[in-house]
């Protein structure tokens, strides 16, 4: 063969052997799964998962803390630095010593040529596969700095039992991170990963001392530590066993995992001292709830300008037994109960269909088989919105509903961010105001802080331009940037600055529970906008407040929808909510949009605008669409005697011996229900017996059944036919009223007007006529009997 082929052989082997050397390594040198891990947004460990394989090994780190590097390279790899990752001192060494001693007992490998051996798992310690750790070190060496392979091999060094990484290490032994390591638990470390068995609790605790002291001394003797520091470090005590992980916001870390971020170390926006504070407060009342059996509660904390989480609780820990604690209750769809109500009044505002003040009917409804009835079970005939809202009474919040539309109400929600309404409106109908869909305690805490942001960034942009659709968006756990500078944008917004002020106007007044009831006497307490709601049957309580600044909201209940008596939101979940707010700092009140707003007077008496004919006037800002509701249409001009005791008109009495007053009148049906509940009401005088009525004032109106009605008799427990309880309302309680079905005469009433009838199935014809010859008449129709 001749020279030049050879040169040529040569060159071809030689080009070969180093795109062998250059691909010898894997891009990946490690395919372990990791244990999921999450911080706050500080880096503060809030909770970990164990990787898939059983182990606690967090991902990997990119920074090694500087005294484990030290007591790590002094202990294993004294020329680390320098190297090209193989020592040929250290091989010559371990060489002698093996043929001294006739066995492996050295292997003169550097930190490089172990992260080789870390990452070829389960492969024997034999001369090939020594040759081809120096082979692949060097390359290694090659492709990653100094830094980088230390980090490889601090990320996935064994440190005994199913511990691997210098980060789980450090959370299992000495319960906090790599960051403050002591020179005990560094040398401690560094000695771990050549015999990781010594760690075993119970055993082996004096040669693994001896092992830390001995380094300690090294390092001693090389100057990195001085004598005093040596001895105090030495008597330090090894870690017994193992120390649970924190173990704080769990669903959240839960909820990661199933958003496919397992194996991962997350960053999250929770603060770790509320998160700490929000369970605590949690389980305290946890033990209060579970003398009542309940047994479950969440929780949720956040920045009104960012929507930032500071806090999660999914739900309680139950330390006496298991009962289903591991479900995410902040994301399970519940009942809503009353918690929807403000965004109705919000609207109701915007679009001026009232005022705050503004009468709305209280009394009985009955709605294609929908009858609605309030907590209370009684009926205020008419009440203030605001007061209703404060209240929560239902049913002003359905004829509320019935004057918005459920189906305007039903993309409202929708467009604030509420997920849960799977259904096209008509499933839902009035009901949605009172519970009659679920949502989850994630979506609603969020609506309410998009309305605390509207209100808040009203007063930070300048010109017409006041709104930003932007600020309608959903909470957020992860931490990443979030513009909050003030850019003009949209010009109107789902609902605008003045109507959710008024709304969280009225919502800070509703009454607080035990301690909290005389908040208004301290200038330092809080003033929170805030609502309960309770669902059918006890089986949720709600409470979601907002301030300028945080919203909380608070469910409590039991996952599988048992309900408890007392399981409603003012009792059980606000006082958990007031407790988590005296932990937030913070006393600011949302400022007054006066740009949208026009100061008026209103009628004290019906909350509508001022009429010529209200006797009482109140000065009230309202949203300036308030200018498009009507003036008050409940007082009227009455004409009475000389005496004032009795009505008449100009066909029984001269003109000039009139005398005219302004009246309140409620219609018949409210008055029936309001006179009890306030004692200053004062209804019409009778007309004088020589006087006929004027058809001007209705003198009653029937509470059931209502114009158009069509009603089910329902039978008796014994399977007999029952029968139907029919309600009227009269100004005059001691007018007698006398009752006919289809023409044949029924009875006569007095004072308390109820009869029981039993009509049979078909179209009816209901007549009713008083003693005064008042009429009314009523068509209804019977389906069939249940």
């Amino acid at each position: 063969m001749s020279r030049g082929l050879k040169w040529k052989i040569s060159t071809v082997l030689l080009g070969v052997a180093l795109v062998v050397y250059y691909f010898s390594l894997p891009a990946t040198l490690f395919t372990d799964p990791y244990s999921t891990v999450l911080e706050s947004a500080r880096g503060d460990l809030l909770s970990a998962a164990i990787a898939p394989d059983g182990q606690w090994r967090f991902p990997e780190t990119d920074t090694v803390p500087e005294k484990f590097t030290v007591a790590l390279m002094a202990y294993e790899d004294k020329r680390f630095r320098s190297h090209p990752g193989v020592d040929v001192l250290s091989l010559g060494r371990a060489f002698r010593q093996n043929l001294a001693a006739r066995r492996v007992v050295s292997g003169g490998s550097t930190l490089t040529m172990q992260v080789i051996r870390l990452a070829r798992k389960g492969e024997g310690r034999t001369v090939g596969e020594k040759l081809i750790e120096i082979i692949l070190a060097t390359r290694l060496e090659w492709r990653h700095s100094k830094d980088a392979i230390l980090a490889l091999y601090a990320s996935h060094a064994p440190f005994g039992g199913n511990v691997v990484g210098i980060d789980a290490a450090c959370w299992r032994y000495f319960g906090r991170d790599a960051r403050s390591l002591s020179w005990s638990e560094a040398a401690l470390l560094a000695v771990l990963p050549n015999a990781p068995a010594l760690i075993h609790p119970g055993r082996n605790r004096a040669q693994l001392k001896a092992k830390r002291d001995w380094l300690l001394e090294k390092l001693r003797d090389q100057g990195h530590i001085d004598a005093f520091t040596c001895q105090l470090a030495q008597e330090e005590p090894i870690p017994e066993e193992p120390l649970p992980l924190p173990r704080n916001a769990r669903h959240l870390l839960a909820r990661m995992q199933q958003e496919g971020l397992a194996g991962h170390t997350l960053r999250s926006t929770l603060d770790q001292h509320v998160q700490q504070r929000v369970e605590q407060i949690i389980q305290d009342h946890h033990q209060r709830l579970l003398g009542n059996q309940i047994h479950h509660g969440a929780a949720i904390v956040a920045e009104v300008a960012t929507g930032r989480v500071l806090a999660y609780v999914g739900n309680v820990s139950n330390t006496r037994n298991y009962r289903g604690d591991d479900v995410d209750v902040a994301r399970a769809p519940r009942s809503t109960g009353s918690i929807l109500k403000p965004f109705l009044f919000a609207a109701s505002l915007e679009e001026g269909k009232i005022l705050p003040g503004t009468l709305l009917p209280d009394i009985p409804i009955f709605i294609n088989g929908f009858t609605p009835k309030n907590f209370s079970k009684d009926y205020d005939g008419a009440v203030a919105a605001d007061r209703a809202l404060i209240r929560s009474l239902n049913v002003p919040a359905v004829n509320l509903l019935r004057n918005y539309r459920y189906e305007k109400f039903h993309t409202l929600l929708k467009d604030l961010g509420m997920t849960t309404l799977q259904h096209p409106p008509d499933h839902y109908g009035l009901s949605l105001i009172l519970g009659g869909a679920e949502g989850t305690l994630w979506d609603i805490t969020g609506m309410y802080a998009s309305l605390a942001r509207t209100l808040n960034r009203y007063f930070t942009l300048a010109g017409a331009n006041k709104y930003i659709l932007q600020d309608i968006h959903p909470l957020t756990y992860r931490l990443a940037s979030v513009d909050t500078t003030a850019v003009a944008g949209e010009a109107s917004s789902v609902l605008d600055a003045a109507s959710i002020y008024q709304t969280f106007d009225a919502l800070k007044e509703v009454y607080r529970p035990g301690e909290e009831s005389g908040w208004r006497y301290f200038n330092s307490a809080k003033k929170i906008a805030w609502k309960t709601g309770t669902s059918f049957g006890f089986r949720d309580g709600w409470a979601v407040g907002v301030t300028p600044d945080y919203v909380v909201g608070v469910w409590v209940g039991n996952a599988d929808g048992e309900g408890r008596p007392g399981l409603t939101g003012t009792d059980a979940a606000a006082p958990v909510m007031f407790d988590i707010f005296s932990q937030l700092p913070g006393n600011r009140w949302f400022a007054r949009p006066e740009a949208e707003m026009t100061r008026i007077t209103v009628c004290a008496k019906s909350g509508y605008r001022n009429s010529p004919l209200c006797d009482e006037v109140a000065t009230r800002w309202v949203h300036s669409r308030g200018l498009q509701t009507g003036a008050c249409p409940l007082h009227r001009r009455v004409h009475l005697s000389g005496d004032r005791k009795y009505r008449v008109h100009s066909n029984c009495e001269p003109v000039d011996r009139m005398v005219d007053v302004n009246w309140f009148v409620l219609p018949p049906a409210q008055e029936y229900y309001f006179r009890p509940h306030n004692v200053s009401y004062r209804s019409l005088p009778p007309f004088r017996k020589d006087c006929q009525p004027s058809s001007a004032v209705v003198a009653m109106d029937l509470i059931y059944p209502k114009p158009g009605a069509r009603i089910y008799i329902p039978r008796d427990l014994n399977g007999q036919l029952g029968d139907a309880v029919f309600e009227l309302a009269h100004r005059n309680p001691q007018s007698t009223v006398f009752w006919h079905l289809d023409g044949e005469y029924l009875g006569s009433t007095q004072r308390h007007h109820h009869l029981t009838v039993r009509p049979g199935q078909g179209k009816h014809i209901l007549t009713i006529m008083d003693e005064s010859g008042d009429m009314l008449e009523q068509r209804f129709e019977v389906l069939s009997k249940m």
